[in-house]
């Protein structure tokens, strides 16, 4: 890996939430500064904070809900460049949770306006329809094709 020494200057770790409920799971559409991806809840750390804490947190903000983190499910194992930052090499980490006082079906696709430049869609996938596809990240595609398994087994 020495090939990347030179360019690579830091590691972003980021944390996502696995929400499945009746079948279904939470996703979300994110638009930012005009760059459009779908992706599972969640974002990066801060310094200072501990995976956990860091994704109790992004739920927090993000859904203005409390969240109980049940269990580890997946840490990137594989080498990504940051989409956003080329000189940042990606640690993603995935956790099953629950999610607390979720609002009524009928009031999703849920709209949160992060800032004027940042929006963000939440909406429900059918597990069974969901595919790499559907979500724009490296990562993200593998930890569709593990929950799908995960399912079909």
């Amino acid at each position: 890996m020495t090939k990347y020494r030179s360019i690579i200057n830091k590691f972003t770790v980021r944390v996502y939430g696995i929400c499945i409920q009746n079948g279904k799971v939470l996703m979300v559409n994110e638009n930012l500064n005009g760059i459009a991806f779908t992706k599972f809840p969640g974002g990066g750390l801060e310094f200072g904070e501990g995976l956990l804490e860091a994704l109790a947190r992004e739920i927090k903000e993000e859904l203005g809900i409390e969240c109980k983190i049940n269990t580890h499910f997946y840490t990137s194992d594989f080498f990504q460049k940051s989409a956003f930052n080329p000189t940042e090499q990606l640690i993603s980490v995935y956790y099953l949770i629950t999610l607390f006082e979720i609002p009524p079906m009928e009031k999703f696709p849920l709209r949160v306006l992060q800032s004027p430049n940042h929006s963000l869609e939440f909406f429900w996938e059918d597990i069974n329809s969901l595919s790499e596809t559907m979500v724009t990240f490296p990562i993200d595609k593998t930890v569709v094709g593990k929950l799908k398994s995960l399912i079909l087994n």
